[in-house]
């Protein structure tokens, strides 16, 4: 299996990037010490929402309980009546992820269905006719998803037509601070503009919890999957570099948006590593900080090093091999996508 590894040091100050249930960061142990943690999820987010604005030709996936507005829409675009094209939509969302009876304002499903807009065309067109669901859905192969290509590369799963289900062909971690992290408190007040000048205190007063972090992040690609004939095999050779190479470049920038009014944690990664190996599978570099950072000056230096010695480790004891290995900053990201996607298949 021919795969790209990304190992990303990434340091974001005060911040609250993911949050959980009490709208606290989210946290995880490891090697015996709380660390911050992001969860891949919002990271995929980020990337997905990134990569839409970087290459939105190829990036038009949409991951929605709302299907069925789009779809009838395709249906009357492809000639069929309001009423036929009202009634075969609601067939297909029923079908594929069961119409929400509960929903009283709009026709939704129960559980989300990630969609192409070709797909949906591809199915309309089909259904005008056949006037038949289940004949209509089998209509739709690779082709289809050829302007999403982050359903390939993401995945998607379908209960109801295992047919319809999509294998990703990209893996992420939960990004995981390289030492330990307690979260902290933010007592915050705000003023009330029209509140008299005799009056004194606050118009309101709260708190928010926050953490700061140097993150470990991991992404892989398996380039071989990503070629075949249920993901892009439809695509040419240079329109799945492209796609590589905003993949490759949104993974590396995106930045989950919460809190950004407030406690901004844009920032970009201070050491990125890139390895494409022919064989194998892709390979955490994780337990270079299993045993947690202990910083004098900073966590971001001490990482990065715990990284490199890590990698080395790896390659002296498992004898693991790669094509290319290289690193940001020791080369531009230009230089960096450049030359990865040499190796797209």
């Amino acid at each position: 299996m021919k795969h790209l590894e990304l190992h990303i040091i990434q340091s974001v100050p005060v911040a609250c990037l993911n949050r959980d249930d009490l709208n606290s960061p989210k946290t995880a142990v490891f090697g015996g010490v709380q660390r911050a943690r992001v969860s891949s999820q919002s990271w995929k987010r980020a990337i997905r929402e990134l990569a839409k604005e970087i290459t939105p030709n190829y990036f038009q996936g949409e991951r929605t309980r709302l299907i069925y507005e789009p779809l009838y829409k395709a249906m009357k675009a492809a000639g069929l009546s309001d009423t036929d094209s009202e009634n075969g939509a609601k067939a297909v969302v029923d079908t594929l992820v069961n119409i929400d009876e509960k929903s009283k304002d709009k026709v939704k499903s129960k559980t989300l269905y990630f969609m192409s807009p070709l797909e949906l065309e591809t199915i309309a067109k089909a259904y005008k006719e056949t006037k038949d669901v289940k004949k209509s859905l089998k209509t739709v192969k690779a082709e289809s998803l050829k302007n999403a290509a982050d359903i390939s590369l993401f995945g998607r799963m379908v209960a109801n037509d295992p047919s319809l289900k999509i294998e990703g062909a990209a893996m992420f971690s939960h990004a995981l601070s390289t030492h330990r992290v307690d979260n902290e408190i933010d007592f915050f007040s705000a003023v009330d503009d029209l509140q008299p000048k005799e009056e004194s205190g606050a118009g309101m007063t709260s708190t928010l919890e926050f953490n700061s972090a140097t993150y470990y992040r991991f992404a892989a690609l398996n380039l071989d999957m990503l070629a075949d004939n249920e993901h892009l095999g439809s695509l040419s050779l240079e329109e799945r570099k492209d796609v590589v190479k905003t993949f490759i470049q949104a993974t590396i920038c995106a930045v989950p948006s919460a809190r950004q009014n407030s406690m901004n944690g844009n920032t970009l990664p201070a050491y990125v590593l890139g390895i494409v190996r022919e064989k194998g599978h892709p390979v955490q570099l994780v337990n270079a900080f299993e045993n947690p950072v202990r910083p004098e000056h900073g966590y971001l230096t001490p990482s990065i090093q715990q990284l490199k010695d890590e990698y080395a480790r790896q390659k002296e004891i498992w004898g693991t091999e790669a094509v290319f290995e290289k690193a940001i900053p020791d080369i531009s990201l230009k230089q960096f996508l450049d030359e990865v996607t040499s190796y797209v298949v």
